[in-house]
């Protein structure tokens, strides 16, 4: 796969909820850091990451508004709109940086307001 249908990939499995696809769209290696989360090394981390995904939200989506693209590195300014388990909404613009190296993604960092997000993790 090239950049952009990784970069397209990513949404579409997180918004299908397929967290098990959405992580092999990873290197071995990958680096994230994640607003919420922190620093994260390896795919397989960040898989066992991703089991616990689906109790923190009754509903996520995460949809791009403008891709844009240079060599191995993309930058995706998208709106996540989610619902906690405890029925607070989550509304909040995200930045999501990629690096993208043979298919794979070795670098991801995302920035966004963690505000919107408290709702989450007071009914985790």
């Amino acid at each position: 796969m090239d950049i952009k249908d990784v970069v397209t990939r990513y949404y579409e499995l997180a918004n299908r909820g397929d967290w098990d696809a959405w992580t092999d769209l990873f290197a071995a290696d990958q680096v994230m850091d994640e607003q919420l989360a922190g620093h994260v090394e390896g795919r397989e981390t960040l898989r066992e990451m991703m089991r616990g995904f689906p109790a923190l939200y009754a509903s996520f989506q995460n949809v791009p508004r403008h891709i844009v693209i240079e060599d191995d590195n993309a930058a995706v300014v998208s709106h996540i709109s989610a619902v906690a388990h405890s029925g607070a909404p989550v509304e909040a613009d995200v930045v999501n940086y990629f690096q993208v190296v043979d298919g794979l993604i070795v670098y991801m960092a995302n920035y966004h307001d963690t505000v919107p997000f408290r709702p989450v993790f007071a009914s985790s």
